[in-house]
């Protein structure tokens, strides 16, 4: 459905984005996660047809994004990190406006805009008044202006940024509605939002892409140790110096609680309940414990840096 293929987008010296490809199938959730300038707004609005590349080429449903923008457009819906509204507008007036644009007929505006509505849970507000919405409403709105046209792909560009956390549920909980009808490419910096939100995830850094994949793939490349944790009946202070002599393990502590704390280059834990077991201790516990979200993060972005 979205296919990218070595897009630079340069501004004199500096580039925006650099060599980036990826290819999205249709009904995914993709998220560009990376920080604050990192370059993921302006792979967003070259993918939207409003900033041309410099190098390379992309594709949305067959069309190319640089040389058949009329074509590409009919088949994205657009929501800018600050999107356009008017706010003497209702709801309802700006989506028939915003159809009209759009290309939407006179037979099917109503039927258009009503579903927009619906799809973004708007009916109820829909005569209120722009200026008189709170932030989260604006958002639903802003996204309810991408999807009147009945577009395949949805482009969102930070669609959670400055929601409350009661609005951050409502709208990933909106986005994931949408993945019945559209592709979806959205962007963030707020990691554990993005995790629950998309099925894969691209780490964008300086405008190239640093690693790929999900959750769990991404937690495979940017961890390089095991940590593990294991309770034993008793013992503990006895089997906790043993258990360092084992292949494959960096460390082993115990903590405050007298529980053991171990961390391992491998994944060994099938090797270390054998041992306790086979050594006459009662083992309770025996589980990895993954590292924090960001730590993650900030090492697939830093490890070319390293």
């Amino acid at each position: 459905m979205i296919e990218v293929r070595s897009i630079t987008k340069s501004y004199g010296e500096k580039k925006a984005v650099n060599n980036l490809s990826f290819t999205i199938e249709e009904g995914e959730i993709v998220g560009l996660l990376g920080l604050n300038g990192a370059g993921k707004s302006t792979i967003l609005k070259t993918l939207g047809t409003l900033l041309p590349a410099t190098e390379g080429e992309a594709f949305i449903a067959g069309f190319s994004v640089l040389n058949q923008a009329e074509e590409v457009r009919k088949h994205i819906g657009y929501l800018p990190d600050t999107p356009p509204l008017y706010d003497e507008m209702t709801i309802r007036h700006y989506l028939e406006f915003v159809a009209r644009l759009k290309g939407v007929s006179k037979a099917d505006l109503k039927t258009h805009v009503e579903e927009a509505l619906r799809n973004t849970n708007l009916t109820d507000v829909q005569e209120q008044k722009l200026s008189e919405l709170s932030h989260g409403y604006r958002q639903r709105t802003n996204i309810a202006q991408a999807l009147v046209h009945r577009p395949k792909v949805l482009i969102l560009d930070e669609p959670i940024n400055g929601l409350d956390p009661v609005q951050i549920v409502e709208m990933r909980d909106l986005i994931l509605s949408l993945r019945k009808k559209h592709t979806v490419i959205l962007s963030s910096h707020i990691l554990s939002e993005i995790t629950r939100t998309c099925d894969r995830i691209l780490v964008i850094d300086k405008g190239r892409l640093v690693a790929e994949g999900t959750e769990q793939q991404l937690r495979g490349k940017a961890e390089d140790k095991f940590d593990i944790h294991i309770e034993i009946a008793s013992g503990a202070d006895e089997i906790v110096h043993n258990l360092r002599a084992i292949d494959g393990v960096l460390s082993a502590e115990l903590n405050a609680k007298g529980h053991i704390a171990l961390s391992a280059s491998k994944e060994i834990r099938p090797v270390l309940a054998r041992y306790i077991i086979q050594s006459g201790y009662e083992l309770l516990t025996i589980e990895r414990r993954e590292a924090e979200l960001e730590t993650l993060f900030l090492k697939l972005v830093q490890g070319d840096k390293a």
